[in-house]
Parts: structure tokens; C-alpha cells; sequence
């Protein structure tokens, strides 16, 4: 086990700082991948070698952390103005959670008959012919039943009509700050 020396480094930056240089074709970068390479060099000089090529074994710990890097930025988006990152949030879902939570109660007092009916229509996406087949009554009657539980469930949630049916504050505050009409 040998250790490297300081005076050995320094010697070789030059070339590892021209080889930097070939490799990503911005000396800012190639400053920054020298700096890298002799920074692990300094980190694991008790692993090299006595022996062994100094200059060889700097320009690969430089070449693969050039590699390394690239691959890394390639999965990466620039942002400079920040929209790409405003268009990934997350926004807060309490009060989804809250009308979840109501429409389900909401639900369970339906009878049978018309939550069956409105499930298999608004839920499952059956037709009402397929849903009259599953029920075993005539199409008239889904029609009736799925109606009936609309008009409870609206009743039930407070909802008087099209209108209601809207963003709530905090939502049309979102699409007011952001733009963004989906989240």
C-alpha cells in the first residue's frame, strides 16, 4: 500500500485539466471535473498502487466521473424559470379526501336498487342496457332508478344543480397561481 503525494497531484492537473477540457468542451466544467478527480484521488491515494501509472489512474478516476456525470444530467430537465417544476407539485388533497368521505356516506344511504343502478352507470361505465341485463329489470327502470339516486345524492351533498358542480376555492386558487387547469 503506497499513499500518493501532493507534489505528484499538483504536477499532473495541467493534463488532467486538458484532458477535462477535450472531454466536456467547457473549461468551467472541466475545472469543476478536475477538482472532482483530485478530490477522490486525495480520498483514495491509500488504494493506488506503488508501482502503478499516477497519470493513468487520475485520468481514469476523471474519465469515469466525466461519464458518470453525463449520465446523471441526462435524466435531469433544466428549469431555469421554474415552470417544469410548478407543473410536477403536488397540490394539498384534504379536501378530496373530506368529499370522498361524504359522497360515500352519501352513498351508503341510498337503497339498494339506486346505488346499484348508479354505480354500475356513473362508476363502472356500463350502459344502461348491459345494467338492466346485471339487475334483471327493464332499461326504463335503470333510467328511473339512476335518476332518483342523482336527485338524493345531490340533495344529500348540497348540490342544486350544474353550477355546484365547480372547482372549490382552493382549487380555482391553484389554476389562478398556476395556470394549470389539471392537478
Amino acid at each position: 500500500m503506497s499513499t500518493v503525494s501532493k507534489d505528484a497531484l499538483t504536477r499532473l492537473i495541467p493534463a488532467l485539466r486538458a484532458f477535462a477540457v477535450f472531454l466536456c468542451g467547457d473549461p468551467v466544467q472541466a475545472d469543476d471535473l478536475v477538482q472532482e478527480t483530485v478530490m477522490k484521488a486525495w480520498g483514495h491515494r491509500a488504494s493506488f498502487q506503488e508501482g502503478s501509472n499516477l497519470r493513468a489512474w487520475l485520468f481514469t478516476i476523471l474519465r469515469n466521473s466525466y461519464f458518470s456525470d453525463r449520465r446523471k444530467h441526462r435524466r435531469e430537465v433544466e428549469d431555469s424559470d421554474g415552470s417544469r417544476t410548478a407543473s410536477l407539485a403536488v397540490y394539498p388533497q384534504q379536501q378530496g379526501h373530506v368529499d370522498l368521505v361524504d359522497l360515500k356516506a352519501a352513498l351508503a344511504e341510498l337503497p339498494d336498487d339506486q346505488r346499484e343502478a348508479l354505480i354500475l352507470i356513473g362508476a363502472a361505465g356500463l350502459s344502461y342496457e348491459e345494467t338492466a341485463q346485471i339487475c334483471g329489470c327493464a332499461i326504463g327502470t335503470v333510467k328511473s332508478r339512476v335518476n332518483r339516486a342523482r336527485r338524493r345524492l345531490g340533495a344529500k351533498l348540497g348540490v342544486a344543480g350544474a353550477d355546484d358542480y365547480r372547482p372549490d376555492a382552493l382549487s380555482e386558487a391553484i389554476v389562478e397561481h398556476t395556470g394549470r387547469t389539471r392537478y
